[in-house]
């Protein structure tokens, strides 16, 4: 004999299961949308962060004007001593490392710290971007103006005579990467720390005596001895010496990528443990 409510159980079964793959696929939907959350929110951070620094007159300057201007100078002034070469091919490298340090550092230490003494900072705090979105966003930020002043300081250095090493151009861009990575991290620690007031002053600072003896517009070996193995392993000598061997085609890659790969890596750790989000 067949039992009656065989079917129906078996129908009820079957609704159940049907019932439970929306679900499943909802829940699995939802998962996604959350795991690419914080990519969204960081790019929105970016696109934020470029446009602000394209819109600010005072950071052009600083990031264009002024850097063309360096490379005006050292190309049709006699002093100081770049090094064997023509000046040109030295000087552009090293200008490219000093828009970069412009951009990355001085200017994202100071509207940082701006941002952290009217609040912004605050309200960005009780957001899921945390200290480390932050950094990434203002990061891709700082990229897109760096290949904005690469284009145009690289054009200006082409127009004066510049014959960069082309095999090594794909290096510089891993350099210039590295750099922003590096330099918008110290910025972060500086920013994270200082009151805005001390930011202006420490920003603007460092990047005189890093520009003059930093590696950044001349090669380490044209240091004195006594100074030439700091410089070497700072950031900043760390920048300027890799574009410089990358985009001349002599001198040494390995140790300033490996230099510039260590202070991303501390300086990363240390914006994420320092930062403060407000005064």
């Amino acid at each position: 004999m067949t039992r009656p409510d065989s079917t129906p159980a078996t129908s009820a079964s079957s609704t159940t299961s049907m019932a439970e793959v929306p679900s499943k696929r909802s829940m699995a939907a939802d998962a996604t949308t959350r795991a690419a959350a914080p990519g969204r929110r960081m790019r929105a951070q970016a696109a934020f962060e470029g446009r602000t620094l394209l819109a600010n007159g005072e950071q052009l300057l600083v990031s264009l004007l002024l850097p063309a201007m360096a490379l005006l100078g050292l190309h049709f002034a006699s002093t100081p001593d770049l090094g064997p070469g023509r000046r040109i091919d030295l000087a552009t490298p090293g200008i490219l490392a000093l828009a970069v340090v412009s951009t990355a550092f001085t200017g994202q230490a100071i509207a940082t710290g701006f941002d952290r003494r009217y609040g912004v900072l605050r309200l960005l705090g009780v957001t899921p971007l945390g200290s480390r979105g932050l950094l990434v966003a203002k990061a891709v930020a700082v990229a897109g103006v760096v290949a904005v002043q690469t284009l145009v300081l690289g054009g200006l250095g082409l127009v004066l005579g510049w014959h960069p090493h082309w095999v090594g151009v794909p290096l510089a861009i891993v350099f210039l990467l590295l750099g922003c990575w590096v330099f918008v991290a110290l910025a972060l620690v500086v920013a994270g720390r200082i009151r805005a007031e001390g930011v202006l002053v420490v920003a603007n600072l460092l990047w005189v005596l890093l520009a003059v003896g930093g590696g950044l517009l001349l090669a380490t070996t044209q240091y004195p001895s006594w100074w030439e193995p700091i410089a070497r392993f700072l950031p900043t000598g760390a920048l300027g010496d890799g574009l410089r061997s990358a985009l001349t085609g002599s001198g040494a890659l390995a140790l300033p990528l490996v230099v510039l790969v260590i202070w991303g890596a501390v300086l990363t750790f240390a914006a994420s443990r320092l930062f403060r989000w407000s005064d």
